[in-house]
Order: C-alpha cells, then structure tokens, then sequence
C-alpha cells in the first residue's frame, strides 16, 4: 500500500506517516517546510518515506500507484495563520483541489483532515457534525475557517460528482510530542512556559473550554476513519476528546506538572476565540468504534518530557 500525506513533516502530518509505515505502507510525504520541520520525519528509513519538498498549491504530480491521499497541509495555529493569510487560504482551497485531483487521477481514497474550527464560536454544545456553525467569515481567524469550511465543500463535490471514495475528519484540540515550541497553541505556550520557570499567559479570563486529545488516539482515529466502509462515512465524523476543561484549569494542571510555582498572567482576549469547544463523537463511536484512551496526565507528562530537552 502507497500512501501521500499532504504536510508530512508537520505535527499531525508526522505521526500519521510513522502510524502508516509501521502497518506496512510506504509514503510519499508532500511538504514546503513553512510550519514543519525535518526533524519531524528526520528518523523515517528512505526506503519507506519518499519526500516531495513543494507547496501543494502548486499541481502535485506523483509517478506510480497510490492507494490513500491524506491532505493535512495547512497552517494549524492562530499565530501561523494571522501570519500567512493568504497561504492558508491557498492550501483549503488550491491545494485540497490538488490533492483531491491527485486522488481521482489514481483511484486512491481521499482523506481531508479538516478541523473543529469550522464551527467558530458555537452556539450549539457539544458539536455535533449536523451543526452548521457560526463563524465569522471576514474576521482574522476566517482565513482559516473557511479554507476548511471550502476544503470539506470541494470534497464532497469531488465524492458526488467525480465518484471519489472520501473521509473528512473534523480534528478537535490535539497535542503531543513535536508539537512547536512557538505554536501559539494553549498546550505548548504552557508547558514552555511552565518549563521555564514562567507565568503562564492565559487570554481572556481563562473559563472558555477546550477538550485535548492526546495525538496518538487521534492517529488512531484517522486511520480508522481511512479503512471505514459504508455509505455513511464519506461526510464529517467529529474526531477529539469529549472531556471539557477551561483553559484555565489546564493553565494549573501544567503548572502542577512541573512543579512551576510561578502565577497566572492574565492577557487580553483574543479576537473571536470561541468560549465553547467540545466534540459529540457519537458518529465516531457508531461507525469507528473509536473513542479516545489517554487520560490527560498521562498524555500531558508525555508531552512534557518531549519538550525538555529543548529548554
């Protein structure tokens, strides 16, 4: 089996392609390293890892037989996608139009990692995938919730109208090992942070929620929802931790973690950050029989230790 990840070298990209090749794939990895990292796949034998180092806005052309497409390119925090607007808003729209074309071209299935964020600041709670959302399109985070609102568009045309088997996974808040240290992102500013000795920033009064799923259940979910079968598998499936926490409360528990006795520094909010993150994983439970394993603590300590050897 020959897979193509879109965005190998990233954090979500890189996992999967370790995921895949340990169950016998070889991959194709397509990625212009403006938010991965070689290191990332740096340990992956040549033989099972073939890269591409192009932006997949660009028409990707791949010699051979490939069996999956999974398209997770994409600036993924706020701070990359306030600061490459106009790449994130190409790799939603050009590059999952690529990357879709590259899975008609060779009968492969097509795999969209899409995200929570296409429900903006919810006014339903928990998300079920049924719920249309409520993001505000021309504001500095629509870049980013509508190239994912866009990619799940186009790839539910290219299911009906060109017969492409496909699989969109909506990925709610996920974290683990090679996640950056600069990712702008609650998990990794905390335990820098926490690591250092330092306050932990915390925006807004700190009570909007997140659920955190630990990478390696997550992995274990897209690899189910790749292999699913059925009619209803080729639209959203919700794919996160249903456990809800304030940021707050996840501020302290990094702080107990690693013995930081320094405070909590209070920021100003940020601009349309949702109060209110939480998956229904109903869908996933029916057709993936998935749901995640990793208690906090357990996947938070693990974080923490990779993130020691660089502070």
């Amino acid at each position: 089996m020959r897979a193509v990840v879109t965005g190998a070298a990233g954090f979500l990209g890189s996992h999967l392609t370790d995921r895949l090749i340990a169950e016998g794939w070889t991959v194709v990895g397509v990625d212009n390293f403006v938010t991965g990292h070689r290191t990332n796949i740096a340990h992956v034998a040549a033989a099972r890892l073939t890269l591409l180092e192009q932006d997949v806005s660009r028409f990707i052309q791949v010699d051979g037989a490939v069996d999956g497409v999974f398209h997770l390119a994409s600036p993924a925090s706020p701070i990359d996608y306030l600061q490459l607007p106009i790449q994130t808003l190409k790799v939603g729209s050009l590059g999952t139009h690529n990357a879709l074309g590259l899975a008609r071209a060779k009968g492969a299935r097509f795999f969209l990692a899409s995200t929570s964020e296409v429900y903006g600041d919810p006014l339903v709670h928990p998300q079920p995938e049924t719920y249309w959302g409520n993001v505000h399109t021309v504001g500095p985070r629509g870049v980013y919730d509508e190239a994912k609102r866009f990619a799940e568009a186009i790839t539910m045309a290219y299911h009906r109208f060109h017969g492409v088997d496909t699989r969109i996974a909506r990925i709610f808040n996920t974290y683990g090992p090679r996640m950056r240290a600069d990712d702008g992102r609650a998990v990794p500013n905390f335990i820098t942070q926490a690591l250092a000795g330092q306050a932990l920033t915390v925006y807004g009064s700190g009570a909007q929620t997140r659920s955190f799923c630990y990478i390696d259940d997550l992995i274990d979910g897209l690899v189910r929802l790749l292999g699913a079968e059925g009619p209803d598998v080729h639209g959203p499936v919700n794919l996160g931790n249903p456990n809800e926490m304030t940021v707050l409360a996840l501020a302290e528990r990094i702080n107990a973690l690693t013995g930081n006795r320094a405070p909590i520094r209070y920021e100003a909010a940020e601009q349309d950050d949702p109060q209110q993150r939480q998956p229904d994983i109903t869908r996933a439970r029916t057709l993936l029989g998935w749901s995640p394993s990793t208690d906090l603590d357990t996947g938070l300590r693990r974080t923490v230790d990779s993130f020691r050897p660089r502070t």
